[in-house]
């Protein structure tokens, strides 16, 4: 298999309230990062949660992988999170809790980001 070109933006806006979904949404950013696309995981609403550290934790479902062994091999293959900052700020959180391969940043940056690449995307 050749090594996969282009670039993947995710889009969640669930948190662990779905945590099915949230796997979901993981496996298919983990998928697209590990094969070499430039990947990028949108964070909206409850999903910014997801990017403060210990938050990412538990197993969706019998046989699902844990949620932090797919936080962690998505960080391990470069992937990297965009968090809305009026989402974040809504849930009084501190900019000091983010992950290191987070950055605050809205639709702008969203867009920045994609420039005029083709772009692989999904939303959850």
């Amino acid at each position: 298999m050749s090594q996969a070109v282009g670039k993947a933006v995710i889009s969640l806006c669930t948190g662990l309230e779905d945590a099915e979904k949230v796997t979901v949404a993981f496996l298919v950013a983990v998928g697209a990062a590990e094969q070499g696309r430039t990947t990028l995981m949108f964070l909206t609403k409850e999903a910014v949660r997801l990017a403060t550290g210990s938050v990412a934790t538990g197993v969706a479902c019998a046989g699902c992988p844990p949620l932090a062994d797919l936080v962690a091999r998505y960080a391990a293959a470069g992937g990297s999170y965009l968090v809305c900052p009026l989402c974040f700020d809504a849930k009084a959180l501190s900019a000091q809790t983010l992950v290191a391969n987070a950055t605050l940043g809205g639709t702008v940056p969203l867009w920045q980001w994609i420039g005029d690449d083709p772009v692989v995307t999904f939303s959850y």
